[in-house]
């Protein structure tokens, strides 16, 4: 898995948070801990690895907003106890 950071000008509030949010599920059903976050002005979510995201990016543009950047890393791993 991938952990995609979006720098996303021109959200204000929770409300714009869940609209951002929602565009980026429409166009990647399989992301996963898609969240967002106004005061830092980022979306974050977490994809397969080659999966092209141009789409959600494209619909955050549509929405109103505007995607300045972008990051890509290896999601971290959750901590198992067992196995």
């Amino acid at each position: 898995m991938e952990k995609v950071t979006l720098n996303v000008e021109g959200m204000h509030c929770s409300m714009c948070e869940a609209h951002v949010c929602d565009m980026i599920r429409k166009a990647l059903p399989s992301a996963k801990k898609v969240k967002a976050n106004h005061g830092k002005a980022i979306a974050t979510f977490e994809v397969e690895e080659g999966v092209d995201y141009s789409a959600a990016k494209a619909n955050i543009e549509a929405g109103g907003y505007h995607v300045l950047g972008e990051k890509k890393e290896p999601a971290k791993k959750g901590f198992h106890l067992f196995g």
